[in-house]
Parts: C-alpha cells; structure tokens; sequence
C-alpha cells in the first residue's frame, strides 16, 4: 500500500515504515504527526484519487530529528563587468518516520505497530580514539620492521664510458 502526499508543497510517494526528509516541520523530536493532504492511495488493486484530497485518509508519521541537508552553492557572474559572488545554503529539513496510512475512521496506536522501527544510525567514532587505535597499532608495526630482513646483493657499478675525442684542426 502506497499514498502521494503533500507535505510543506511538496509531493511525496509513503508506504508504511519509511524513513523520509522533507522541509521543516514545526514538531518536536520523537512526537507523531498526522498529515492529511493525502492526494491519492493505493492498496494494490484500486486506485483512489482526489479532487484535490481524498477524503477520510490520513499519514500518520513520527518526527525522527531535525537537521541541515547538503551545502548547495549559487555562484552569480556578470562577464566583463568584474562582477562575481559565491553563496552556499544549507536547507533545514525534519526526518519523518511513516508509521501507517490510515483510512476512514481508523484511529493509529503506536504498540500496536506492525511497521519495523527505524534503525538505529551507528554515530561516528571520535577522532580522538581514531588516533589512538593508530599509536596502539604503531608498536606492532615497529616490532615487524624491525625483524631481522635478508640483505639484498650489493649493485656493482656501472663502468663509465669515456668521452668522445675532439678533432683538433687548427
């Protein structure tokens, strides 16, 4: 089952246990939000339209966090003029969590959700312990440099190749 829905002027396909970023919604973390601009669902066999909404169905979602999305640069130029400026923006957006499309009357609870829970995202490691793990891998390193190596045979060297004789006509 899958809907088309508005959200902050933007149109979005849900299904149920999708994880989605759209512009800043004015909602906490970890509060559900139901969004009933629904423009069209579908359950697999029909196919229901509306004109603009369809009537009676609503998303029902959980804001996961709020956050910045990537740098997107706008560079303006005016040639031969000397004229050029650089600007970069970074668009707040909300991560929502689609916990289930809801028809006519149909109330969501949340323990009873058949929907998987949103995975946990592993945090980076600090760089700290990133160098760490790196001087307690040194001593190791060390130890195998410093292993008794085969010497290699010694290079004779080349013969030198004398110079060509001048003519001398005078």
């Amino acid at each position: 089952m899958y809907a088309i829905v508005d959200i902050a002027g933007q149109q979005f396909k849900v299904s149920k246990g999708q994880k989605l970023k759209v512009h800043r919604l004015e909602a906490e973390e970890g509060k559900h939000v139901e969004l009933d601009n629904v423009l069209l669902v579908s359950d697999g066999k029909t196919v229901n339209v509306g004109t603009p909404k369809v009537d009676g169905f609503r998303i029902s979602a959980k804001v996961l966090s709020h956050g910045k999305g990537d740098k997107e640069l706008v560079f303006k130029k005016k040639r031969r003029k000397g004229y050029q400026k650089m600007n970069g923006h970074r668009q707040y957006l909300t991560e929502l969590w689609i916990e289930a499309i809801l028809g006519k009357g149909e109330k969501f609870d949340a323990s009873k959700s058949t929907a998987p829970a949103p995975k946990a995202v592993k945090a980076a490691e600090p760089k700290a312990k990133k160098v760490a793990a790196k001087k307690e891998a040194a001593p190791a390193k060390a130890a195998k440099k410093a292993a008794p190596a085969k010497k290699a045979a010694p290079k004779k060297a080349a013969a030198k190749k004398a110079a060509p004789k001048k003519d001398d006509k005078k």
